[in-house]
Formats: C-alpha cells, sequence, structure tokens
C-alpha cells in the first residue's frame, strides 16, 4: 500500500520553488512509480569546450576536408567523431 501524497505548495517564483525543493523529498509529493520518460526535441544538447592537441599537417588536412564540404572544421570533427562512435 503506497503512503498518502502531500499536495505540493503553490509557488511565487523560481527561487521559492527552488529552496522548497532543496529542503523537502520529492517523494513525499510525487508517486515516481507512475513516471514517464518523455523526449524534448527542441533543446539543444549542452556543450563542453575541449584542448585538444593534433598534428599541424592533420588539423591542415581537416580544415581542407572541411573546406570542400563547405563546413566548419570543429562541425566536421564532431559528425566523424559521432559517425566512429555509431559504427562500433
Amino acid at each position: 500500500m503506497s503512503k498518502p501524497l502531500k499536495t505540493i505548495p503553490k509557488f511565487a517564483n523560481e527561487t521559492e520553488e527552488r529552496a522548497f525543493w532543496e529542503q523537502h523529498d520529492s517523494t513525499d509529493y510525487l508517486d515516481w512509480t507512475k513516471a514517464q520518460q518523455i523526449v524534448l526535441p527542441n533543446l539543444k544538447p549542452t556543450t563542453k569546450t575541449i584542448s585538444l592537441r593534433l598534428p599541424q599537417h592533420l588539423l591542415d588536412s581537416i580544415k581542407a576536408a572541411a573546406n570542400s564540404r563547405d563546413v566548419p572544421y570543429q562541425s566536421l570533427i564532431k559528425v566523424w567523431l559521432q559517425e566512429k562512435l555509431h559504427s562500433q
């Protein structure tokens, strides 16, 4: 038998809501066994800047390949990395 759920209070703003959830357990207010996974197709994935050292000749070859495809070389590198990951 599941425990009775508490009613989620109304919040004046996001700051007030954030403070509330920092102090309270969401399982007292929500039945997570009924949660459903959703897809948010319009969200852009977060990106993280990295430093990658490449030999100059390799970088020049990548830039030439990107130029011939009329795409930025960093975008081409991301595409190639993604393709390689999916092919394994």
